[in-house]
């Protein structure tokens, strides 16, 4: 009962300085109006308690005022720090997609088998290699059991290391196949524990790295590769079969110590392909114009033994990548000078950070279009937007250079940022690929579909044509022609194919 009645005292203790002012002037005003007499010290004491009730009330509402701002303050704080943890929120989940896209691009497409097994041996998760290799669909995968996944022999060759690997040692063996060409094929399995929070085991992963064997090579019934060098071979097994550790042999260390030498090699014996992927336009257009970007294969790639594009950092490890450039540069030319019939095709060309610093670069290019006869328009060089700004006064002279030839520019890697516009003004573009992290995220960011937007309005403004890269589905291609972008490529379009194959 006490603090029911206290409750109520509470709620209208704020107003009781105004209600006794109001029954003061009331009592004031209806002295005067009756035109009662009263002493006038009561008459005193009420004007004093008028005034003090007032100035009391005033005092509430300053305070209640001051407490009301502090309150709004508060209030605008946390609004403003839930504003910037949402943007955060949506920041993460738009980084966290683009780097699950960007890597099941780069898993989906990795040469090597790759499968997780758990506790239970159960496949929880495989890549399209393993799939493809062990001729399996994903329901025949997913939730299974490693010996259903795997055939006999490949589970044979694993069946016996699982519990040391359960518990925590990390193992390797070797397994060799007969294909269906008849050619034989080497593959090194690499069993690699993982460990949670805790350190203890979870699962494993199983790597297969498949290679064909070389001529000499031979496979012998312990499941090895014998060669002429006996001394060689023998090491290589150790190594590989260590279960332990890795091991680099005698053989692989001397064949990286080679390594500029072999590149070199390959160069002069042409031991690269090149490779084509088309870049369409969005929607139809009134020339006839056919883009196709130029990628390069070193002929060890094509048969496993590294991935593909893994050997570029290698070459720019030891400054031979204008050599490499200019090797490009020969045989597209060639290629356009056996297909002169067809003046339409139009080859893109990357050019290296290290290359556009090369003065007389531009010259070897003039002197071969001038020696094949063929019109510079037809080749478009690519410059990455990093390498741009690594080296700006190299690059515009480049740029300059080359359209100063006849030669199309494209500056690639765009994105709306105050670097990429600050290149726009130094180098002279004919297309801007934009970036291809903006192009994967426009169906889920309305963020970055309004900045390919503002890219491809800016471009449009400079009289520039625009690309969208790495365009993977049907979607993303209707996204871009509602923007409006020129140009798209990406293996939701065409898939690289061996430049030799197109006509």
């Amino acid at each position: 009962m006490s603090t029911h009645i206290g409750s109520r005292i509470n709620t209208i203790k704020p107003f009781l300085s105004v209600i006794i002012a109001m029954a003061v002037a009331g009592s004031l005003i209806l002295l005067e109006n009756l035109k009662l007499t009263a002493e006038p010290q009561i008459e005193a004491i009420l004007w004093a308690t008028l005034i003090l009730t007032l100035c009391t009330t005033i005092l509430q509402i300053a305070r209640a005022e001051k407490d009301f701002s502090r309150y709004l303050a508060q209030l605008g704080s946390q609004r403003e720090r839930l504003a910037n943890e949402i943007k955060y929120r949506l920041w993460a989940e738009k980084t966290s997609a683009e780097n699950k896209t960007k890597l099941q691009i780069i898993d989906e497409n990795f040469p090597v088998m790759l499968a997780y097994f758990n506790r239970e041996l159960q496949c929880c998760y495989h890549n399209r290699a393993f799939r493809q290799w062990f001729g399996l669909k994903p329901e025949q995968t997913d939730g299974k059991f490693i010996h259903e996944c795997l055939n006999e022999s490949f589970y044979l060759g694993v069946k016996q290391f699982l519990e040391k690997i359960l518990a925590g040692e990390t193992f390797q063996a070797q397994h060799t196949q007969q294909l269906a060409n008849q050619s034989a094929c080497l593959i090194i399995g690499q069993f690699v524990p993982h460990f949670d929070a805790n350190g203890k085991v979870t699962g494993f992963y199983a790597l297969y790295t498949p290679r064909l064997l070389k001529e000499g090579e031979q496979i012998v019934a312990s499941g090895g590769v014998s060669s002429a060098n006996t001394a060689e071979t023998n090491e290589e097994k150790k190594s590989i079969r260590n279960p332990s550790s890795y091991q680099i042999s005698h053989k692989q260390q001397k064949s990286l110590l080679d390594l500029p030498e072999r590149i070199l090699q390959a160069i002069e014996r042409e031991a690269f392909h090149l490779h084509a992927q088309k870049i369409i336009p969005v929607e139809a257009h009134q020339d006839d114009e056919i883009y196709y970007e130029i990628l390069i294969r070193m002929a060890e790639e094509e048969s496993n033994m590294i991935p593909p594009g893994a050997f570029l950092p290698m070459v720019e490890n030891y400054n031979l990548l204008p050599r490499l450039d200019r090797w490009v540069v020969s045989k597209s030319i060639e290629w356009l000078q056996n297909h002169a019939g067809n003046t339409n095709n139009i080859l893109c060309l990357n050019v290296a950070k290290s290359t556009l610093e090369d003065k007389v670069f531009v010259v070897f290019i003039q002197e071969r279009l001038n020696a094949a006869k063929i019109k510079p328009r037809r080749l478009c060089f690519e410059i990455e937007t990093a390498d741009a700004a690594a080296n700006l006064p190299a690059c515009a002279i480049f740029a300059r250079n080359v359209r100063s030839l006849g030669c199309q520019v494209s500056l690639c890697s765009f994105d709306y940022d105050r670097e990429s516009l600050h290149l726009l003004r130094n180098i002279k573009a004919d297309f801007i690929k934009i970036n291809g992290s903006l192009i994967c995220n426009i169906l889920r960011s309305e963020e970055d579909f309004n900045k390919v937007a503002d890219i491809n309005r800016f471009a449009h403004a400079q009289k520039i044509r625009t690309i969208g890269e790495l365009v993977e589905t049907p979607e993303i291609l209707e996204k871009l022609a509602e923007i409006g972008v020129d140009y798209a490529q990406g293996f939701g379009i065409n898939r690289p194919h061996p430049l030799s194959t197109i006509n």
